[in-house]
């Protein structure tokens, strides 16, 4: 019962300390709207097409080609695609070599040709690929004829304006700008934790109440485990609050294995904890470990990535960015996200509470030998 209580009194002091509750929540909200709406360009994997324009010329004796050829043009102007045709006297592929046009059609009674410009290969793929779709619509609509003409006309007709039609069947799935620093963002305030972590005991013995502490009937070891657990769930609360505050006012992607993610997170801020205590116990000083505690977070943050996306790392970076706590958690909540991959949750569990024991038997150990707290 002595554990409920100095949890339940840690965590009513944290969140009454309004510089905390701002910290914890409002800056880290602040960031994913600045660094969310700024960078995302910068997580754009489309690429963007201008209009494109074509020239085109018919030199077809027959006009049952032509007449078709004319409506496929005027079905792909609301596409951006640009039909001129050319006069007699225009040299079409010269037009495309001047950078004049992206493509030049030719249309004879023995088919047609197609001469694009190299220099816009993105834009040559749109041409090549609608032309494409129309020449194979117009085979269809040869055949059919010779069975059932009136049924020509219901060929073209049917979507006569879709010829292009791009269908992922294995969608790579990468998180938007938002989605990334909803990510970021949460796991870099989960490891801020570390920095009131650090004044659990400190703070007591600054406040001229850590003598009252030792005379109650209450052991050390309740004293240790009531304030880890209320620094537990007091970082953790504002870890849920970011978490569902980016997810429905900045519709940030958090998958559909939430409970997964928590858990995840919940062994982050673990682990923050252990690390404020033990630094705290090794410096004896409360403004050496805020130092210290600080540098630590802020080089995690940033070789983890959460002020920009470092993407393939190599070389001595490669092994420094490993070391970063939100390396193997941004990873792990990225897969689960966008993979669906459970199985990525257990080396971040693993390494979190990993550290997490190992720091807190360290802290422990300190306490014990310390007389008073």
């Amino acid at each position: 019962m002595n554990i409920f209580n100095i949890a339940f009194m840690e965590i009513k002091r944290d969140f009454r300390d309004v510089r905390t509750l701002f910290f914890m929540l409002a800056f880290p909200i602040l960031l994913m709207l600045v660094l969310g709406t700024s960078l995302s360009n910068a997580f754009s994997t489309s690429v963007p097409i201008k209009d494109v324009h074509v020239l085109y010329k018919d030199q077809s004796t027959t006009g049952e080609f032509s007449k078709y050829f004319n409506e496929f043009v005027k079905g792909t102007k609301d596409s951006g695609i640009h039909f001129k045709k050319a006069n007699n006297n225009t040299d079409g592929e010269k037009e495309v070599k001047r950078n004049q046009y992206d493509g030049y059609i030719s249309i004879q009674d023995n088919g047609i040709k197609l001469y694009i410009n190299e220099g816009n290969s993105v834009e040559g793929s749109v041409i090549q690929g609608m032309l494409t779709s129309f020449v194979d619509k117009y085979n269809v609509g040869v055949e059919v004829a010779k069975i059932d003409p009136t049924q020509v006309k219901e060929v073209f007709l049917a979507n006569h304006d879709d010829y292009i039609k791009d269908t992922s069947i294995a969608s790579n799935k990468q998180p938007g700008s938002m989605d990334y620093y909803a990510i970021a963002m949460t796991t870099m305030i989960a490891l801020y934790g570390a920095m009131s972590a650090s004044k659990l005991i400190t703070g007591e013995r600054v406040r001229k109440t850590a003598d009252r502490l030792i005379v109650s009937p209450i052991s050390k070891f309740e004293i240790f485990i009531g304030k880890i657990l209320g620094s537990l769930a007091a970082n953790f609360l504002c870890i849920i609050v970011v978490v569902y505050f980016s997810k429905f006012f900045f519709k940030a992607n958090w998958g559909n294995h939430l409970l997964l993610v928590f858990i995840v997170l919940l062994t982050e801020v673990l682990l923050s904890i252990s690390l404020g205590l033990v630094v705290s116990y090794i410096t004896k000083s409360n403004a050496s470990s805020r130092a210290i505690i600080m540098i630590v977070v802020q080089l995690s943050s940033f070789f983890g990535g959460a002020y920009f996306k470092l993407g393939d790392t190599s070389g001595i970076l490669k092994i420094i960015t490993h070391f970063s706590p939100l390396t193997w958690v941004n990873t792990a909540i990225t897969k689960i996200i966008y993979t669906n991959d459970l199985s990525a949750a257990i080396p971040a569990l693993i390494f979190n509470i990993g550290f997490s024991l190992l720091f807190l038997v360290v802290a422990s150990i300190s306490l014990q030998r310390r007389e008073g707290l």
